[in-house]
């Protein structure tokens, strides 16, 4: 059985352990209060349960699982106040994204942003809620790279992980013209780059973040644990 390294990714481009396991956690596969086996893992991605219990140890520094001893590990949810807390930093991170693209002119990205919102307004229209989750996080990452800012983006990806964004994205954009509003709201944000107004797209994105705050936070209580 091949042993890998947790902690590295492979330099033909393959992903190491610990994001595999990562990507897994975060793609719902396995629900929160799920139970991960490690003899499961250990399987799954041909590894002896050495580096598997590694990059759990990982995970849960992270907030993404719980491990109880004698009883196994768990897919972790954010609580009620961590959401919060999460989506406060989230808003100014993002914020600040949009404020330092919007600084740089033109650039690569607004490319993409602008193909983005073509297809995020398809998806509306046929109400394909899968192909917007996934045109959500290339949004958003968008900007993110194109703030040019490594730390930035650094911080930004273990917030993302720690809020479990993309299980949050599938709940809310199922709610009622949720998916029109987020797409005139990315539309507002993309305005403010496009007329290089750094303080109008940070006010824009941080609205946007808000608004969807609110969403994620309007969940019934027993879906978020206080």
């Amino acid at each position: 059985m091949q042993e890998e390294s947790v902690l590295t990714v492979e330099v033909d481009g393959r992903e190491g352990l610990l994001e595999k396991i990562r990507r897994l956690v975060l793609g719902g596969d396995f629900p929160p209060g799920a139970v991960l086996p490690e003899a499961f893992l250990a399987q799954e991605f041909d590894v002896s349960r050495t580096p598997v219990r590694e990059a759990l140890k990982q995970l849960q520094n992270e907030g993404l699982v719980e491990i109880r001893p004698k009883v196994g590990t768990f897919v972790r949810e954010p609580t009620h106040r961590e959401i919060i807390e999460l989506f406060q930093l989230k808003e100014s991170l993002e914020g600040l994204a949009a404020s330092l693209l919007a600084r740089r002119g033109q650039t690569p990205e607004l490319s993409t942003l602008r193909l983005n919102l073509e297809e995020s307004e398809a998806a509306v229209l046929t109400s394909d809620s899968g192909a917007y989750a996934r045109l959500v996080h290339e949004f958003h990452w968008t900007i993110v790279r194109g703030s040019d800012n490594l730390k930035l983006a650094e911080h930004y990806e273990r917030l993302m992980n720690q809020l479990a964004y993309h299980r949050l994205v599938l709940r809310t954009i199922e709610h009622p013209g949720r998916l029109a509003a987020s797409t005139r709201e990315h539309r507002a944000v993309l305005e403010m780059i496009e007329h290089k107004d750094p303080f109008g797209a940070e006010t824009a994105m941080r609205d946007h973040v808000h608004a969807s705050s609110r969403e994620a936070l309007s969940e019934p209580e027993r879906s978020l644990r206080n």
